[in-house]
């Protein structure tokens, strides 16, 4: 099953390095993500979704791709590859996977003007090693929102915050 994890910044920069990180994270497969956005708010109302990947871009190079390919048979490849790529692009833009947009826009609206939030749809991960990573993040971002167990929201939060979690008094 997937977690939510939702982090927020201050600023726009800090949440696109902290996607950045995280991809570099999974690279090394210290993370498995199905899906990571940042949110960015500019203004009032001015709430923009900065997907990982494009899926009308990608909608319409499919849609491209087999629409010549078709019409290639019926003999008329340009026309085919035009009505491809419109409707690869149509398809592409209605189609969501991973974050509800309605939700991030939702959660968007509750950030600061210039700020900006991560969310991270995880499938899987090594937790004690990505909370080394992301080291570079203390005291920049703050938990908005998580589907973890309470333990693991607190050990988050304290990585964030630059916290050491308290030691454990000898038994001795």
């Amino acid at each position: 099953m997937s977690e939510l994890i939702v982090i927020a910044f201050d600023d726009e920069t800090t949440g696109f390095e902290m996607r950045a990180e995280l991809v570099k994270m999974q690279k090394d497969y210290l993370i498995e993500m199905e899906d990571a956005v940042v949110v960015t708010r500019e203004g009032e109302d001015d709430i923009k979704l900065h997907q990982a990947v494009n899926l009308t871009a990608a909608g319409a190079v499919g849609g491209g791709f087999w629409g010549s390919l078709i019409g290639l048979v019926f003999l008329n490849p340009l026309l085919g590859a035009a009505v491809g790529a419109g409707a690869g692009a149509l398809a592409g833009r209605f189609t969501d996977i991973g974050i509800n947009d309605d939700f991030m826009r939702e959660v968007g609206h509750s950030l600061q003007p210039g700020g900006s939030a991560v969310f991270v749809l995880v499938r899987k991960m090594t937790a004690d090693k990505v909370l080394d990573r992301l080291e570079h993040f203390h005291h920049k971002g703050r938990v908005l929102q998580t589907s973890l167990s309470k333990a693991d929201e607190e050990k988050l939060r304290e990585a964030l915050s630059g916290q050491n979690p308290p030691a454990v008094p000898d038994a001795s």
